[in-house]
């Protein structure tokens, strides 16, 4: 019959920011790692590091934007992987509703905005996630031959130009 051992601990990762939990093992296999992500399968894929339940990769796994409009995610935050599509989903869908609102604000249409989500596989424990998002918004303003209006848009494109790059770290 094995021993259960049971006990807390603090786990510091490389950049010196630990995890304080609670973790039980068998005395017989005291080499497998903490669990950081709780609830999550401890069986390991073939061809892989480490577990879902393991993987520090998808615990420090961050999303930032990389836009200058008022959005969510201007600081670094961690998102879990079953939440990464509803959320980056949402966020991009702020990107998208502030568009609607500046064509409205300058009497313009928004004549199409798409929305792409990219995903990725985790390599260390080959979970899928959503890696991140782009929106692209087209906005036509009235009275396009006048001059003035085309100086207008042109300087609205170059204020546009990379704005809407979301980048996971």
């Amino acid at each position: 019959m094995s021993n259960i051992i049971t006990g807390n601990f603090n786990y510091a990762n490389y950049y010196g920011s630990g995890y304080a939990g609670s973790y039980s093992s068998n005395a017989a296999s005291n080499s497998q790692k903490p669990v950081v992500n709780p609830g999550e399968s401890t069986k390991v894929s073939p061809g892989r590091k480490s577990s879902p339940a393991e993987c520090e990769t998808c615990k420090n796994r961050k999303y930032q934007d990389g836009s200058d409009e008022m959005v969510s995610f201007k600081s670094a935050a961690h998102i879990s992987p079953e939440a990464s599509a509803s959320r980056v989903r949402a966020h991009e869908q702020e990107h998208v509703n502030n568009a609607y609102s500046k064509a409205a604000q300058k009497d313009g249409k928004v004549i199409s905005a798409n929305v792409s989500l990219k995903t990725a596989v985790c390599p260390e424990c080959g979970r899928s996630y959503v890696a991140g998002g782009t929106t692209s918004t087209q906005i036509k303003y009235p009275n396009e031959d006048n001059p003035y209006t085309k100086n207008k848009k042109s300087a609205d494109a170059a204020s546009l130009i990379g704005s809407n790059l979301d980048i996971a770290v």
